[in-house]
């Protein structure tokens, strides 16, 4: 059957802060349901919004989450374990800036991070299924990409051991979604190794091609790589469970291109922008996934080096709201149809008897 994606929905992670009314789950899906938004999806790792232990083992928590979000008129669209995710597998290089995402206790400790991080994803499994959810969007981490660029020259070996080792990370966790009944949409995401068609083919071949691998799809991480997202979506359609709605420019000129020279977001060649303020097809995109029957959520990621956060949400509801399209379910040239008569049809053609 035909089938409309759901939205608006709004990404809470880079909008929650220590003022009102972005401090409390209730005040800013309070705030995200007054700009027009029907769906949030929740930073599972933000504490002054929401408890993720506590959500993978007390479906009592999940009703009363559940009761917020419906009596500011919203639901939850997925929880996001991005920053967890990530920390699943960090190469050494990024050590010290990953002990960041993660508690106190593990800094200066990989194994004690990536075990903190492991236990996080079980949560959210649970937690996913507690709240009714059938998607949670994620980072896969990271242990090639420093070696991105093929100079100076890579070890035989090092990048087929790096997805070897990926997956025998993943594919536990995978499992355990899997037990619950929940896909995991992984961003494709410049940073991660699991940054473009290419290496998420990689990976899904070497988790043995797991059902639940799926793609959170953003299109602005394609746009600032040059890769035709809307082939993306022909390609890879079948595994698209979870959709970020966020625009970007590329501008290249004479001194710099898709590196952008080290420059700041602001100088960059390539920087994310408000909806509508970039070049993303964002008709051609909802149009592919109409096509493709999509019927999961398109979430605004806002990330702007430009426009004010509350600017880009307010703007950002009717934006999607204007771009989903409601899926038909008849032909526009159903009013020429008939029965089928066979006799007919082979005269049609000259067909004798």
């Amino acid at each position: 059957m035909p089938a409309t994606m759901k939205g608006p929905g709004i990404f809470l992670a880079q909008f929650a802060g220590d003022a009102e009314p972005f401090n409390s789950l209730p005040s800013i899906a309070k705030w995200a349901g007054g700009l027009g938004y029907k769906g949030i999806q929740v930073p599972s790792w933000d504490s002054r919004l929401f408890d993720l232990e506590k959500a993978a083992t007390s479906k009592t928590y999940c009703d009363e989450v559940q009761g917020i979000a419906r009596e500011a008129g919203v639901q939850i669209t997925e929880l996001s374990t991005h920053l967890q995710g990530q920390l699943v597998a960090v190469n050494p290089a990024y050590d010290s800036q990953f002990d960041a995402f993660a508690p106190s206790s593990v800094h200066n400790n990989p194994k004690a991070r990536q075990e903190w991080a492991v236990q996080q994803l079980l949560w959210g499994a649970k937690a996913s299924r507690n709240l009714g959810l059938d998607v949670s969007v994620t980072f896969s981490g990271s242990l090639a990409f420093p070696y991105l660029y093929p100079w100076p020259q890579r070890p035989a070996g090092l990048i087929e051991e790096a997805f070897a080792e990926l997956a025998r990370r993943w594919k536990p966790i995978l499992d355990a979604y899997d037990a619950e009944g929940v896909d995991v949409a992984y961003e494709i995401h410049p940073g991660e190794d699991l940054f473009d068609g290419a290496t998420f083919e990689m990976f899904v071949d070497a988790v043995d091609g797991h059902s639940r691998a799926a793609i959170n799809y953003d299109p602005s991480h394609f746009l600032l790589q040059q890769l035709d997202y809307l082939a993306f979506i022909d390609i890879y359609h079948e595994r698209i469970k979870a959709f970020h709605v966020k625009d970007a420019e590329f501008n290249p000129d004479g001194r710099q291109g898709v590196y952008s020279g080290y420059q700041s977001w602001i100088n960059r060649a390539g920087r994310f922008r408000s909806l509508g303020d970039g070049q993303v097809d964002f008709s051609g995109i909802f149009s592919k996934l109409a096509q493709y029957n999509y019927d999961s959520w398109a979430v605004l990621e806002w990330e702007c080096c430009l426009k004010h956060p509350e600017d880009g949400a307010a703007e950002g509801a009717p934006f999607i709201s204007s771009h989903i399209i409601r899926v038909t379910e008849k032909a526009f040239d159903d009013f020429a149809g008939g029965s089928t008569d066979k006799a007919a049809l082979r005269k049609m053609m000259g067909i004798e008897g």
